[in-house]
């Protein structure tokens, strides 16, 4: 897999992409079905493919229990190709164990991984690892390159912060059956101010107009799809479940802010939410389809 350099916004060259080799020979639930179907050409002009967001809470439940055998198996029923997950600790605490959430989660799926730090900071004690915390993308499909980009963020751990650009924009190029897709996985800001969601929104489309081809943004938006300061995001994108469940918190959610989003060259077939508690969020599948580029 090539990781090469990006002309556009600031951003971090990832480092590396993990992969299961669980993984190697993957299908995807779309594209099996798409293959059984009597008479189907190989090259087929749509090529199916079903991505999620999942906010995991730090592989904690509602029950704030930490339990990531729970997270991993909430995570398998979606049976997605493509996951973006926000909320996710590596080596960052007591509250996860110390653990590598990113890899632990892709060995015991079978899938590749790519983490993208928003916050990297020394060890709690020496000679352990960093702490890191961010988001990431799991995918069954080849990943061909991988970038953290950087966003304008109001930091959680500094005092008296101020705006100001930091990584945790994570962006994927996933090869599925001869087509590129860009899938990129995000976490916005919390606060009631919008300000801060609305330079992220800007900084984004920054990222995504550099891009050919057909993308993909899951995330954790802190937002309704119709919130103001998000506006700018519609035209470029598409909500892809506009009449979609709400998804926080998970036991009985009020808000939709766990959000498929999608480029108008990728068709949606379905959507659907997971009831799952095994985070205070709840999982968003989307069903799409990938067009291929007219020979």
């Amino acid at each position: 897999m090539h990781l090469k350099p990006r002309r556009t916004a600031p951003r971090l060259l990832a480092a590396a992409v993990l992969a299961a080799t669980a993984a190697l020979g993957a299908t995807s639930p779309g594209a099996a079905a798409a293959d059984g179907v009597t008479g189907a050409e190989p090259a087929a002009p749509r090529v199916p493919l079903r991505v999620a967001t999942y906010n995991i809470h730090a592989g904690a439940g509602e029950d704030g229990v930490f339990d990531l055998d729970r997270t991993a198996a909430a995570i398998r029923d979606l049976d997605a190709d493509v996951i973006g997950l926000e909320e996710v600790d590596v080596h960052w605490g007591a509250r996860s164990g110390f653990t590598d959430e990113a890899r632990e989660l892709a060995g015991r799926l079978g899938m590749r991984v790519f983490f993208a730090p928003i916050y990297d900071l020394p060890p709690a004690t020496p000679g352990a690892q960093r702490r890191q915390y961010g988001v990431a993308v799991l995918s069954r499909e080849p990943v061909r390159g991988a970038w953290n980009h950087e966003i304008t963020r109001l930091s959680t751990q500094t005092p008296d912060p101020v705006p100001a650009p930091a990584p945790g924009f994570a962006e994927v190029t996933v090869g599925v059956r001869g087509v590129l897709v860009h899938v990129y996985a995000t976490h916005l800001d919390y606060r009631a101010d919008p300000s801060v969601r609305r330079a992220q929104v800007d900084d984004m489309l920054g990222v995504l107009a550099a891009d050919r081809g057909p993308k993909v943004l899951l995330g954790d938006f802190n937002a309704e799809p119709g919130a103001p300061e998000l506006a700018r995001l519609w035209g470029p994108l598409a909500d892809a479940a506009p009449g979609g469940g709400k998804t926080y918190p998970a036991a009985d959610p009020v808000r939709r802010i766990d959000v498929v989003t999608v480029s108008p060259d990728v068709t949606v077939t379905g959507t659907h939410e997971s009831g799952t508690t095994a985070s205070d969020h709840r999982p968003v599948v989307a069903d799409l389809l990938l067009h291929r580029r007219g020979r």
